[in-house]
């Protein structure tokens, strides 16, 4: 199961890192997304994943730590409310220059 995990994991950095490194403001922020999943996950499971066990630290050995489950949860609000706020300034962005272009090159259809 930690296998599939660093699995997973690995292949939400890399997608996500593929996507920054294309020339598209959309790209770019789906790239931060995928990113800001897979540090979530591993946060998540940074806390010893257990099933069937209480998030406290003295219900037994095999425990689940909550600190990483409120950081995961925090994490997620902030990255909603950071992509809605980057999604509106790329679409300021594209209103105001005319392209959506994130490495300053003109559009293709005109100037």
């Amino acid at each position: 199961m930690a296998g599939l995990l660093a699995l997973v994991i690995g292949l939400l950095v890399g997608c996500g890192v593929y996507l920054l490194l294309r020339a598209r403001t959309f790209s770019v922020i789906l790239g931060i997304v995928l990113i800001s999943y897979a540090t979530n996950l591993f946060l998540f499971a940074a806390g010893r994943l257990v099933t069937n066990q209480a998030p406290l630290i003295g219900a037994g050995p095999p425990y689940a730590d909550p600190l990483p489950q409120a950081l995961v949860l925090t994490a997620i609000v902030i990255g909603f409310a950071m992509t809605a706020f980057v999604a509106v300034l790329a679409l300021r962005a594209r209103g105001e220059f005319g392209s959506d272009r994130v490495d300053g090159e003109p559009r293709e259809d005109g100037p």
